[in-house]
């Protein structure tokens, strides 16, 4: 990847747009268009800004960005290299604070968003090869190669799951701390094992952990954010 330094506000919001972009329309998903309500919603600003945004980063001598208005928008290969180098910092960055550090699990994240704008990409090596160029972050979300290169998910959402069964915690949405230290202290985090329970229209997600017998009821917001395989 390209080394860079990123050091201003603007450059810091740019990376913050082409990293929504590429959650909400899927690393593996290059025709998949994110509308600019979700991207509102996501960044939490308005949609005129949104758009102006946007016009920008598609109008720049190396568009970041194809936009259409009423379309939606997805990244450009360009835009992609880019995010995907931002989400390795970032991943590398918790990994480095939680299994380096002693970070707890809830705080690495705003840590890292915090950081991952500004390293450079000796410190990334630096950082990579100190913790043995791992693959999984501690939330168990991929982190991207040097080369820029995401693996396939193939791990569904708890909320895709109607009929119960077992299954293996893949990953847990780190965004959200509150949540996040929640699901901590339940047992609900990577690698974990899950059985869910079948479910109605009318009844949450209702689960329980390894062995244990105690079952948690989750809201469809919080399952949403759990991520699990067979």
């Amino acid at each position: 990847m390209q080394a860079r330094r990123r050091t201003n506000a603007n450059s810091e919001s740019v990376d913050n747009y082409l990293k929504a972009i590429l959650s909400l329309g899927g690393p593996e998903s290059e025709s998949r268009r994110v509308t600019s309500t979700s991207l509102a919603e996501r960044l939490q600003v308005a949609p005129a800004s949104i758009t102006n945004m946007l016009q920008k980063l598609a109008a720049a001598a190396e568009p970041l960005v194809e936009y259409e208005r009423h379309r939606g928008v997805k990244l450009s290969p360009s835009g992609k290299r880019r995010a995907l180098e931002i989400v390795r910092h970032h991943r590398l960055i918790e990994t480095f604070l939680y299994k380096i550090l002693d970070y707890p699990i809830e705080e690495v994240h705003d840590e890292a968003e915090r950081l991952e704008h500004f390293i450079s990409e000796r410190f990334e090596e630096r950082i990579a090869a100190k913790l043995g160029n791992p693959k999984i972050d501690p939330h168990g979300h991929f982190i991207p190669t040097m080369e820029g290169k995401m693996p396939k998910q193939a791990s569904i959402r708890l909320t895709d799951v109607v009929k119960g069964g077992t299954f293996v915690i893949d990953s847990v949405d780190d965004r959200d701390a509150r949540t996040l230290r929640l699901l901590e202290a339940a047992g609900i985090k990577a690698g974990a094992k899950l059985k869910v329970k079948p479910r109605t229209a009318s009844q949450g997600y209702s689960v329980s952990i390894g062995r244990s017998a105690k079952t948690l009821d989750l809201s469809r917001e919080v399952a949403g954010e759990i991520r699990i395989i067979p």
